[in-house]
Parts: structure tokens; C-alpha cells; sequence
């Protein structure tokens, strides 16, 4: 039986390359977003060449209600969650708002514990299913100008590895994957100029495609994984290693 998967954030490049490759894959897939749907709509004639199903479901969860509206939405078993939602803010941590804090909080931390909350009671009750949280490097070393992102980030990697350790018992598997940087619209801001330095910093001398980060991704959910869990796997070229 084709598993099915939730993925969170599929509009993003790295979200829409996730579903791209799980689609290849033969699962079926359900592709959240929030405001970018454009990009989703190619997803239905992939589906419809691979067999499986593909259902686009919205919410905004930045805000409170916004996993209750998800999960309204859903009506079909989940077996494999991809958290791939993703907010950055840059500047002086002084400089951050409240608003600021609260959105970001609640995209990366609180929404992802009721999401995950609402589907795992069933994993439990089947002894399967697989939990992928899109993290990052900051969320393992820090970065400066990015304190509430990195902060957020770290959450999610200590919420995967405890999680993991609670979920091990009923045969469920949590893991995150940490890009550094990747060729995504997250890095526009920043000029030519400052993306060669990065690579330069970098042990393969390039940046990350999307693809890369899915390819992992779909390992984590798939049985080739099944005796990996609580790990937070960097894809970052070599820029950090430990």
C-alpha cells in the first residue's frame, strides 16, 4: 500500500522539491501552503503521471488557529510528516518585535508540536509512521543577526531528539535534516558577491540545490532509514561537521 505524506511548507523550494521527489517516489502526497499556491499546481500533472494521489491544502500557521484549519482540511491517514515551513528574520536581536517573536515561535515551534500531536495518536496506534523536520545549521551553532531564527531552530532539534526517544517504543521514527546554505528564495537579499564568499566557506565551494536537502529527506521516510532516529543530519557541504 502507497504510504501517504503530509508536507509542510511545500511551496518553498525546498518544500516543492520534497514533494517533487516523493511524488517520484510513489507516495501519495498532501502539499500545504500558505500563500504561494502557483507553484504547487505543477504538482497535479506530476501525480497524474507517477498515479498517486495529490491533495493542496492552506493555512497560516503563524497563527494560533492556523493547525486547526490544516488539519479540517485532512481526512485521509497520515503516515510520514515533512515540517518544511520556514521564516526568517534578519537584524539586531534588540531590533526584533513582538510580533515578530510571537510569528516565528509559533511557525516553528508551537505549530509544529500540535501538528505533529494531531497525527501521532494514530501512528501509535498502527506502530509506523515517520516524523521530518526541516531545521537548519543555525539551529546547531548559532548565527548572529539571526538570534530568533537560530533559537527556533534549536527548539526544533532538541523537540526531534525527545520526541524520538518517546516515540521509538511505538515504532515511530523522528529525525531532522539541517541544511547550511541553499540556492533558495530565503537567500535573495543577499548579493552575488556575498553568496561566493559563503561558498567560499564552505568545503565543497558551493551552495546546496533543493534537491539535495529532498534526497535526504526522502531516505528519512523511507524503510532504507528504519534503524535511524532522534538525528539531526546536516546537509551543508562540510561547513559544519560536528
Amino acid at each position: 500500500m502507497r504510504k501517504r505524506v503530509l508536507v509542510i511548507g511545500a511551496s518553498g523550494d525546498i518544500g516543492l522539491s520534497i514533494c517533487k521527489k516523493l511524488i517520484e517516489e510513489k507516495y501519495h502526497i498532501i502539499a500545504h501552503y500558505n500563500r504561494k499556491v502557483e507553484p504547487l499546481t505543477e504538482l497535479f500533472n506530476l501525480a497524474n503521471d507517477y498515479q498517486v494521489d495529490c491533495q493542496v491544502v492552506q493555512a497560516d500557521l503563524s497563527s494560533e488557529e492556523g493547525v486547526e484549519i490544516l488539519t479540517s482540511q485532512i481526512t485521509s491517514d497520515i503516515d510520514s510528516i515533512v515540517y518544511a515551513s520556514g521564516l526568517s528574520v534578519f537584524g539586531l536581536i534588540t531590533d526584533v518585535s513582538n510580533e515578530e517573536i510571537d510569528k516565528l515561535t509559533q511557525l516553528h515551534i508551537k505549530s509544529l508540536i500540535k501538528v505533529s500531536n494531531h497525527y501521532i495518536p494514530n501512528m501509535v496506534i498502527r506502530k509506523t509512521g515517520s516524523i521530518v523536520v526541516i531545521s537548519s545549521i543555525w539551529g546547531q551553532i548559532g548565527a548572529s543577526c539571526e538570534v530568533l531564527y537560530s533559537t527556533t531552530k534549536g527548539a526544533q532539534n532538541a523537540y526531534v531528539m525527545s520526541l524520538a526517544k518517546e516515540l521509538g517504543p511505538s515504532g515511530i521514527r523522528v529525525n531532522a535534516v539541517a541544511p547550511g546554505a541553499v540556492k533558495t528564495s530565503m537567500l535573495n537579499s543577499f548579493s552575488e558577491d556575498d553568496l561566493e564568499a559563503i561558498a567560499e566557506e564552505i568545503p565543497l565551494n558551493r551552495l546546496a540545490i533543493p534537491s539535495e536537502i529532498a534526497n535526504t529527506v526522502s531516505f528519512l521516510i523511507s524503510e532504507q532509514s528504519s534503524y535511524v532516529t532522534g538525528q539531526i543530519i546536516g546537509v551543508n557541504g562540510g561547513w559544519h561537521t560536528s
